[in-house]
């Protein structure tokens, strides 16, 4: 299989394709990220929705290189990028119906980025009518990845040759989990339901940077995560990079991800029990 011809449904990408879009990712990290970090002109740095959802001169160019190159390795890819959906949000539309979609996140944590904070990364999910194949969870300021597809297990790698299997953390009572609750990103109502578990479990926190809260996750350093803003981008990779690490990962229903899903709870957790004790303390969110 080369490049240049579309990925049947029956196989991931090769090992091959993987490391072309490994390079591309980091050509585009060095190129366009690395020598704006701590570089920023006030120029470069612009507010989309609110004072914290920002977007700069790295965001775009990084997404440029990413999704030029993706199309060049993959002609008939569905390319739907973070910055270009924002432009034209009927993209979204179309990756329930795409055989092969690339998802790409060009700077995940662009508020970090842009205020001197190295927890930022680039994400890339591979998904088919929707559902995630393969996953990469890059870390531009370290120069590491955490990869998986659905044939193989997560995996931590460096480009030195390093490589080596990850695992979710051993399932625990609601007391001793610590996780991640989006609880600012859910509405004001929510927000003060969501407040009132907090004492329940042993530690909660945001990164501001779904890369790297779900590279905690299938490293096992953490437990859970609880999101409420159903961005593609942010949870495609993270999903079946936590899964492929042992963890459960299901919207709050019951029901399977799927990266055209726009509404709803999603968590994530190690496994199936530990899954339905956390769902069972947020069903409030079912109503």
């Amino acid at each position: 299989m080369t490049d240049n011809l579309p990925i049947p449904l029956t196989a991931p990408l090769s090992q091959a394709q993987q490391t072309s879009l490994i390079n591309l990712v980091r050509r585009a990290a060095k190129a366009e990220i690395l020598p704006r970090f701590r570089n920023l002109e006030s120029g470069e740095v612009t507010a989309k929705s609110t004072r914290f959802d920002l977007v700069t001169e790295a965001d775009t160019g990084a997404e440029a290189i990413l999704a030029r190159g993706v199309q060049q390795m993959f002609p008939h890819a569905l390319i739907v990028g973070e910055e270009a959906a924002s432009a034209d949000p009927e993209l979204r539309a179309r990756i329930a119906e795409a055989e092969l979609c690339f998802l790409i996140d060009p700077l995940d944590g662009t508020w970090n980025f842009a205020n001197g904070l190295s927890l930022f990364g680039v994400i890339i999910a591979v998904t088919r009518f929707g559902k995630p194949v393969l996953g990469l969870l890059y870390d531009p300021v370290m120069d590491d990845w955490i990869i998986a597809d659905e044939t193989t297990p997560a995996r931590f790698a460096r480009h030195i040759g390093v490589s080596r299997a990850l695992s979710v953390s051993r399932g625990a009572p609601l007391s001793e989990m610590s996780g991640f609750i989006h609880m600012y990103l859910m509405p004001q109502d929510i927000q003060e339901l969501i407040a009132g578990t907090l004492p329940d479990f042993a530690r909660t926190q945001v990164l501001r940077c779904s890369c790297h809260e779900y590279r905690t996750l299938a490293r096992g350093s953490m437990d859970f995560c609880l999101s409420g803003m159903m961005t593609p981008w942010d949870h495609a990779a993270g999903v079946l990079i936590c899964q492929q690490a042992g963890g459960h990962v299901a919207m709050l229903d019951g029901s399977d991800y799927n990266a055209s899903v726009t509404e709803g709870y999603l968590l994530a957790a190690p496994d199936e029990e530990s899954w339905t004790r956390l769902r069972d303390r947020f069903d409030f969110l079912l109503s």
